[in-house]
């Protein structure tokens, strides 16, 4: 809880320029996610994951963009980069286990 409450303050602190950064760096994970989950085929259980990722980078996008609360903000930036990183290794270690 330390390491959230500092992170958020920083966040806070220089809100605009985070944003802008982090909506580069949602985007890319997220387009990371989608190859990843693509490569595994395109059945309805990778369209559904896919489904995910493009709803949470772009609810993203969306707080962003409406101006909402930096708290909000900050927890949807987290959300997005949790579940595409959780799919990304999901998807890789489906693709090369032995």
């Amino acid at each position: 809880m330390k390491l959230y409450n500092l992170l958020y303050q920083d966040f806070e602190e220089l809100f605009v320029g985070y944003s802008a950064l982090a909506v580069i760096l949602s985007s890319c994970i997220g387009s990371a996610a989608a190859l990843v989950i693509l490569m595994n085929g395109h059945d309805v259980f990778q369209m559904a994951q896919l489904f995910l990722v493009v709803v949470v980078c772009m609810t993203y996008n969306a707080t962003v963009l409406a101006q909402l609360k930096a708290k909000i903000v900050f927890n949807s930036l987290i959300i997005s980069l949790v579940v595409s990183t959780l799919l990304i290794i999901y998807n890789v270690y489906l693709r090369y286990q032995l």
